[in-house]
């Protein structure tokens, strides 16, 4: 079979001869007791840099080996990219969240053998869902593989945005020492009111993560927690997020991009937020309206905006999110760690072993299965695309 697989660029300096660390710590299971990905090989050394192009996910040696093609690229936008012309022909397409190969209703017309879509990491809504169900192409993804790796960003990303440490670095990397400047946007995380958009794997480890902080939790999800996890975290439970936005001083938004969701915070939305409160995302960045966004920091209506995710990725370096007042931005970050890395990498072998051998995948792995979605889809999406205006990603221009 022909594999395509979509990764980011190699590190300008080349790729690293050495790492900070020697090794990472073991881990067996998740916190809800799912095991780890568990393939029958692996060609690399955990932590080592596997997300871009010669790191390929590790896989070349296991795939060739087996006889299969395997084509790696990161042209990926545009007319003529490197991987509309052999998405053609590819029987299994891999890509990763942090840097999408948008599979529109277009492309995968054009892609008569393809047979699956493989997401390495979580998130899939960069392939057109419904198109996939209607041309009976099977969606999976590495489930639980980084959402703890996104929730310790979340947690980064609330603290940093509150005591305005941006700010305070940016100061003594300029060479100065005034204090004033430094802390006029700084506050204490203590006592403040923190809510998620969605409270599962992601939203709630972050929800775990921020209780010691001695805040009020709140959330909003369209499945409600059991009684025992809100007695523990003390949580408060919203019916919609309208309410939970009212009280809330950070806001961290955690649901799946559909179109259910897209847009949700637009100018309406975010009109009903605390004035000054601030928001994270690290979910997708079309579950907020770009120009919103930038009008509310630069009115006061919210304080800060950290987001991991964009629309689309790359964004365009005109993107107004890159320049707005109080943001702490970063590329798509959040969910490839080193760490992250070795778990989603495993995952995608692990995904391919079974394909390849006729073996059922994890029920958790499956977005899309015959036609329908299934698993972690069914639970986690609806049906429709949220692709459109992809095309944009072809504006970015690598600096």
């Amino acid at each position: 079979m022909k594999i395509l697989c979509v990764l980011y660029d190699d590190p300008k300096g080349g790729m690293p001869k050495s790492y900070p660390l020697k090794d990472l710590p073991k881990l067996e299971k998740y916190p809800d007791g799912m095991t780890l990905p568990s393939p029958k090989g692996r060609d690399f050394n955990p932590g080592e840099l596997l997300g871009c192009v010669s790191g390929e996910l590790g896989l070349r040696k296991f795939l060739e080996s087996n006889g299969h093609e395997l084509v790696v690229t990161n042209s990926k936008d545009g007319d003529g990219c490197e991987a509309d012309k052999h998405i053609v022909d590819a029987d299994i397409v891999i890509s990763q969240p942090f840097f999408p190969y948008y599979l529109t209703k277009e492309r995968i017309a054009k892609a008569k053998n393809l047979k699956m879509a493989i997401t390495a990491g979580i998130g899939s809504d960069h392939v057109d869902l419904q198109a996939a169900m209607d041309n009976k192409i099977d969606v999976v993804e590495v489930t639980f593989c980084n959402s703890r790796s996104v929730a310790e960003h979340i947690v980064m990303m609330i603290v940093s945005m509150v005591r305005d440490y941006h700010n305070q670095h940016r100061i003594v990397n300029e060479g100065g020492w005034n204090i004033a400047d430094a802390v006029q946007r700084s506050y204490d995380v203590e006592g403040m009111h923190i809510g998620t958009v969605a409270a599962g794997r992601i939203g709630l480890d972050a929800l775990r993560k921020m209780k010691p902080f001695d805040v009020h939790l709140h959330y909003f999800d369209r499945h409600k927690l059991p009684d025992s996890v809100e007695k523990e975290l003390n949580l408060t439970f919203h019916e919609s997020v309208e309410s939970m936005v009212k009280v809330c001083d950070v806001v961290t938004i955690n649901c799946p991009l559909h179109p259910e969701t897209e847009n949700l915070f637009d100018d309406a939305m975010i009109s009903k937020m605390k004035k000054g409160a601030y928001i994270v995302n690290t979910a997708r960045g079309k579950i907020c309206n770009r120009d919103a966004i930038a009008k509310a920091l630069k009115s006061g209506q919210l304080s800060g905006y950290a987001g991991d995710v964009w629309f689309p990725q790359p964004a365009p370096n005109d993107h107004v999110w890159r320049t707005m007042p109080n943001h702490g931005m970063t590329p798509h970050t959040s969910g490839t760690s080193l760490s992250a890395q070795t778990r989603y990498a495993d995952g995608v072998r692990e995904i391919l072993e079974c394909f390849f051998e006729g073996k059922e995948i994890r029920d958790q792995y499956l977005i899309v299965k015959d036609g329908q979605l299934a698993g972690m889809g069914a639970h986690s999406y609806s049906k429709g695309s949220a692709t459109g205006g992809s095309e944009e990603a072809a504006k970015y221009k690598k600096k």
